[in-house]
């Protein structure tokens, strides 16, 4: 405890250099997963290529990429870069898979709903396809983000800045102390990233949480396609004067 009130400031700015490591190809993965996992839900093919080249990609070691990546990108050793596009390819391997299931989930009749509505192909995956597939998606990326947040400390045996010095540097001193600050600081980060990720999906999907709580509005979402849009009103029909008044 003293070591860690001593060094709070080294500590808290490994922690920063960590989170901006593991935050950057999280987003970025998900960016690029997204389109990726809707080009092959739609053709069988690229589906099985898909599904096979993120497997393997996922299958190589992430220090022997952090040494690979400089000779292919024509980047320094110690150069973060490195480790956001080696943390990217790890990022992409898991949630093109995740967003896959998540596509998967979304109900074929909300889709069939939404076309006969007059939805066109861009609006029903940004209107109905993404919003319904966040619940899975959203689990992809609480994986994603504690698989991230591991595999960053690894680049501390390149000498990046993270909160993985700790380990090396312990471990080199033979003081355990800095270790377990190390290994608690990872924790922590991994838990607040994780909270946060639960928070904002229950921002973005309040219509789960009407449902679980036994309100009265649609499952699966089907409010998002029944609830009212604001817009000119349509005109209404002239009363017709009741013939039985004038008796």
């Amino acid at each position: 405890m003293e070591w860690f009130l001593a060094n709070i400031g080294l500590v808290f700015g490994l922690a920063g250099q960590h989170l901006v490591l593991a935050l950057i190809p999280m987003l970025l993965g998900l960016l690029i997963s997204i389109p990726l996992a809707q080009l092959a839900r739609r053709n069988s093919t690229l589906r099985s290529v898909v599904a096979t080249a993120t497997s393997l990609l996922y299958t190589i070691p992430s220090l022997a990429l952090f040494i690979i990546l400089p000779t292919i990108l024509g980047t320094r050793i110690l150069d973060p870069l490195n480790v956001v596009v080696a943390l990217t390819i790890y990022a992409v391997a898991l949630l093109v898979r995740a967003a896959m299931d998540a596509f998967d989930s979304v109900d074929d009749d909300l889709r069939n709903a939404a076309v006969a509505m007059g939805f066109k192909p861009s609006a029903r995956f940004f209107q109905v396809d993404l919003p319904l597939s966040l619940p899975v998606l959203f689990a992809g990326l609480r994986v994603v983000s504690v698989s991230n947040i591991s595999l960053v400390s690894v680049a501390a045996l390149l000498g990046v800045g993270n909160l993985g010095i700790l380990f090396t540097d312990g471990l080199q001193r033979t003081f355990v102390t800095e270790v377990v600050v190390g290994i608690i600081a990872i924790l922590v980060l991994a838990l607040i990233m994780d909270a946060v990720l639960v928070v904002l999906e229950r921002l973005l999907t309040p219509w789960t949480r009407a449902a679980a709580g036994g309100g009265s509005q649609p499952k699966n979402g089907t409010a998002l396609l029944t609830e009212p849009k604001t817009g000119p009103s349509l005109p209404h029909a002239p009363a017709q004067p009741d013939p039985g008044a004038s008796a």
